[in-house]
């Protein structure tokens, strides 16, 4: 396959073959290769000479480039398939004669008394405090760009070469007006990087800025979507020579990291009719009544302009963040003291902060954009920090992965999200990365398949039954057996009327994600079968290509001569604890067997306790609490909670070969 030929650039430089880039850029960039490639050898590597061609030829460090388009799309293209702001190929160059609309704002919906940030459009005429001034402070213009290089603009939105040949170009264009050198120090552009998503508000600017150059001295490696192994060399001594110090802007009573700005557009709380009942939310006093111990990950199924008007509706549910698409600002509705609802289960709303993410789990490519991870990782360290939150995948989880509070609650429970939302690179940048923590045959595994390569099919994404397209995902199937072609787990309470698990990109009855944690039941050649809702569940785990790494920690088995515990969506306080005028909450066990000789990970203890909040009050429900204490387990897609006096506990310096000795005592289901 040969690479087609590139236009000439206005300037009438020779646009640079490899064999001569190696060599001719040398002064200027360090090169990738010492042997170069063609792309007969290496058509996975196009786009890694791509960057090398185009910053080349125009006068662009390769790492300011490279670090450009990680940042805006960590070098995917989805050739042809615009994010929700208009953004085409890895550059994420934005066709505003295509959406020439700004993103929704919480002021658009009345509320928030401050002018919010602008986003894909582009700046305001005037630049007022708090924005950028100058005329390269618009979005990465997809028709400017197309200009600039002389190509067509429907070949930049299809064309990944012709895409970032249209960002380099961009960039040199934004550095000339600031004035500035096509210097070949990668630290005389932050200014001009700085410029490049055309985020006029200055906080969003320097903190954008600031993400590309870390990647740039840390470096990068990855394979895209699209299958192009790309690789970025860290150069740890790059320092930008410009790093604006402005303090954020926080609209009044927002809780926010210090290094992003900050909207408000609160959530009611108020009586909705003349029997008591009312929304959204309900008053607390967190931590001091009730620990916060989760942060619960949604995404929003909806635009954001109609999330803004739900939250707003006491009738409707709420939540305590909404992080936008398309360039990841923050609103916040409702202060953390307080409990949102927004998880489907009372008890984990109770200890938890909820976060919606503008999108759509059927189309990650579209609306699950580098930005909005970037400010929602921000945003999650910032919380983790204050409430002493662990940043693990068993207290920072989905709402998949909320426990159901009751059996027949749990065909409603949600499933975002999703199977594509990229667990791995949120932790990573969330600096807390998901990785083995023991060796290939512990008795511990964490599920951990490679995002980039790891692609499982799913049906449902556009029509029921119909194949998904092809993507990167988080989620590792389960079988019965050990063979793909064997039937997929069974979920008996996501199923009552007993349905099979499918493909579905919705159901996650079969299914296991990044992060989690499960005990090793048996082990056969490349296949790994772990204790999962009561029963053996087989992952296919070659050791060339892991899908589920080595780990240690604690595991909780029923106790000697009990042949079966029951497992709860909850952790209650046991009948005794409840004060005379508070009825007993009912424990409800969930339909499912833990049965002896099974083992599931303890991820901590848990107290018990409960909040009577149900009627409209103006001071905090008090907080009944327990003495009975459980475990935490994860004991399927979702977390679930066994009482501490029906198990012992177990360490993992188990033997892989021991725990496979005790599956004499339970049945393979």
């Amino acid at each position: 396959m040969k690479r087609p030929t590139a236009p000439r650039v206005p300037n009438g430089i020779r646009v640079c073959r490899r064999t001569v880039c190696a060599i001719g850029a040398a002064a200027l960039l360090a090169p990738l290769l010492l042997t170069p490639m063609t792309d007969d050898d290496a058509p996975e590597q196009r786009l890694q000479y791509a960057f090398s061609d185009a910053a080349h030829d125009f006068h662009v460090p390769r790492s300011v480039l490279m670090g450009v388009s990680y940042v805006q799309t960590r070098w995917d293209a989805h050739p042809g398939s615009p994010s929700v702001a208009g953004g085409y190929g890895p550059m994420h160059l934005v066709d505003t004669s295509q959406f020439p609309a700004a993103p929704p704002s919480p002021s658009a919906q009345g509320g928030g008394a401050l002018r919010p940030s602008a986003g894909a459009a582009g700046a305001p005429a005037e630049a007022p405090d708090g924005v950028l001034a100058g005329r390269s402070v618009r979005p990465a213009d997809l028709q400017r760009a197309a200009k600039l290089t002389g190509a067509p603009a429907g070949r930049l939105r299809t064309d990944a070469e012709a895409n970032v040949r249209g960002g380099a170009a961009l960039l040199a264009a934004t550095q000339r007006q600031l004035g500035k050198p096509l210097s070949g120090n990668p630290a005389d552009w932050w200014e001009a990087v700085e410029r490049f998503p055309g985020t006029p508000d200055i906080t969003s600017a320097a903190t954008y800025a600031n993400d590309v150059f870390a990647v740039i001295r840390k470096g990068a490696h990855r394979t895209t979507a699209e299958g192009q192994d790309v690789s970025l060399p860290a150069s740890p001594g790059v320092r930008a020579h410009t790093v604006r110090t402005e303090k954020p802007r926080h609209a009044k009573g927002t809780e926010c990291p210090a290094e992003v700005s900050c909207d408000w557009l609160a959530a009611p709380y108020e009586e909705i009719d003349d029997e008591g009942n009312y929304g959204n939310h309900d008053l607390a006093d967190r931590p001091r009544d009730q620990k916060i111990q989760y942060i619960v990950i949604h995404d929003t199924e909806a635009k954001l302009s109609s999330m803004f008007q739900t939250v707003q509706d006491p009738t409707e549910a709420s939540w305590h963040y909404s992080i936008r698409s398309s360039d990841g600002h923050i609103t916040q509705h409702v202060q953390t003291k307080d409990e949102a609802w927004h998880s489907g289960n009372q008890y984990v709303n109770a200890r938890s902060i909820g976060i919606e993410h503008e999108g759509f789990l059927r189309q990650p490519g579209t609306w699950f954009t580098e930005q909005m991870y970037r400010s929602s990782a921000r945003l999650v360290r910032y919380l983790a920090k204050k409430y002493e939150i662990p940043l693990d995948r068993q207290h920072v989880f989905g709402h998949d992965n909320v426990p159901s509070p009751t059996g027949d609650s749990i065909p409603d429970m949600h499933d975002d999200p999703g199977p594509f939302w990229d667990w791995r690179h949120y932790f990573d940048l969330l600096g807390a990365p998901l990785k083995p923590t023991a060796g290939p045959d512990s008795d511990i595994v964490t599920i951990l398949p490679d995002y980039g390569t790891h692609t499982p099919k799913f049906t449902g994404c556009r029509s029921a039954g119909a194949p998904c397209a092809k993507h990167g995902s988080s989620a590792v199937r389960l079988y019965t057996r050990p063979d793909e072609k064997a039937p997929l787990i069974q979920d008996p309470g996501r199923h009552p009327d007993g349905g099979a698990s499918t493909m579905d990109v919705d159901d996650l009855g079969s299914r296991a994600s990044a992060g989690q944690t499960f005990a090793v039941a048996e082990r056969r050649g490349d296949w790994t079968a772990i204790w999962y809702q009561g029963r053996k569940a087989w992952l296919e785990n070659p050791k060339k290509d892991p899908t589920a790494v080595g780990a240690v920690g604690k595991m909780v088995t029923p106790k000697e001569g009990v042949d079966e515990i029951p497992v709860f969506g909850r952790a209650l306080p046991e009948e005794e604890a409840y004060p005379e005028g508070v009825e007993e909450e009912p424990e409800a066990p969930l339909p499912y067997h833990f049965r002896a000789g099974q083992r599931y990970v303890a991820q901590g203890t848990i107290d018990s306790s409960f909040v009577p909040r149900s009627s409209f009050v103006d001071s905090p429900e008090p907080v009944v609490r327990g003495n009975e204490t459980y475990y935490q387990i994860q004991f399927d897609n979702r977390i679930a909670y066994v009482r501490s006096s029906d198990v012992d506990v177990v360490g993992s310096a188990v033997t892989a070969g021991s725990t496979a000795d005790t599956q004499d005592r339970s049945p393979d289901q």
